[in-house]
């Protein structure tokens, strides 16, 4: 099917150009395979999600409308309520954001 469309913060692309291989190959591997169908363990809402590589986990969201889904983050467990906090408080604006977003 491949139905969705997968975009990026710019906070997270940040992360990502500093992340090892094998991290980036996880991500670039789970971004496939969400397009195709956008699962995860929901976090406080069905829109918010996360997915476990060892010990960090990847944080996005999910437009089901738009058919868009935005990486917001990739941290360890650790740092899980910072990002949690900052997407709920923000959701507004990133999926704002998120529905501006055009492939080009």
């Amino acid at each position: 099917m491949g139905n969705y469309e997968v975009f990026a913060t710019d906070t997270f692309k940040k992360v990502y150009s500093a992340l090892d291989g094998s991290e980036k190959q996880w991500i670039d591997k789970t971004k496939e395979n969400l397009k195709e169908n956008p699962t995860g363990k929901i976090l406080q809402f069905q829109w918010f999600r996360e997915k476990k590589f060892n010990n960090k986990r990847l944080f996005y969201l999910i437009d089901e409308e738009n058919k868009k889904i935005l990486f917001v983050g990739f941290a360890t467990k650790k740092e899980q309520q910072k990002i949690i906090d900052f997407v709920v408080e923000n959701n507004k604006e990133l999926f704002e954001l998120l529905k501006n977003l055009r492939t080009y």
